[in-house]
């Protein structure tokens, strides 16, 4: 599950990205509207983590982008606001959760898996489903034509980015920060990327699958049937 948070507390921000990466969640950070809007013009998220009051205007403004944007994303308000007005406000804005600050980790670990759950009961499906391959998001298994494969969990996170982002263009740089999960890029991960997309499209391959990715020479990836 990938998640944003959305919070110019960098104290509170460094305490709830460390606490969600050791339960194993891919975390990205905004500090503000502005900075949060470029990421979300590149890459989508599960669920956004998201302050009421930023440095550059109100949450709710962003709260508005990100549901006409992704309306599948779920949107948790984390505010220091306490009142049933402000909560009130919030959910009827669009929002899936309110939780006020502040307020234990686990909690908000509990209440993302459970906006995670309700996201997973309206789509009715826990599959993830390309042609010949299956992914079980909830047992996180893969199969192509029927047949296990043996993936890493990068190699797992890469195959899922493309099938959601079918038939666009992913720069380098926009798969290194998927991967890691961090606002960053450097020649080293370039390297990485490669080795895992070689051993993603070999694995697929040999178990009889179609090898989707295109190079796009300059540009980076496209995953596409054409």
């Amino acid at each position: 599950m990938k998640l944003l948070l959305v919070e110019d507390h960098q104290e509170l921000a460094d305490n709830i990205l460390h606490f969600l990466k050791q339960e194993n969640y891919v975390c990205e950070w905004a500090s503000s509207i502005a900075e949060a809007k470029d990421i979300l013009s590149m890459f989508e998220y599960d669920c956004v983590l998201l302050d009421m009051t930023l440095p550059d205007g109100m949450g709710l403004t962003l709260l508005h982008y990100i549901k006409q944007l992704y309306p599948s994303t779920q949107v948790i308000i984390i505010s220091a606001q306490n009142s049933l007005d402000y909560k009130i406000i919030g959910l009827d804005s669009g929002a899936d959760d309110y939780i006020t600050k502040p307020f234990p980790l686990p909690e908000l670990h509990s209440r993302i898996k459970a906006v995670a759950r309700r996201s997973n009961k309206e789509t009715n499906s826990d599959l993830l489903i390309y042609n010949e391959i299956v992914i079980d998001m909830q047992s996180m298994e893969c199969k192509v034509n029927d047949n296990v494969l043996s993936l890493t969990k990068k190699e797992l996170n890469l195959l899922i980015y493309f099938i959601n982002n079918k038939n666009r263009v992913l720069s380098r740089q926009a798969i290194a920060i998927h991967l890691w999960g961090d606002y960053t890029y450097n020649l080293d991960n370039v390297d990485f990327i490669y080795q895992h997309l070689k051993n993603l499209r070999r694995k697929i391959s040999e178990a009889g699958g179609t090898d989707y990715v295109q190079t796009v020479y300059g540009l980076g990836y496209k995953w596409t049937d054409s």
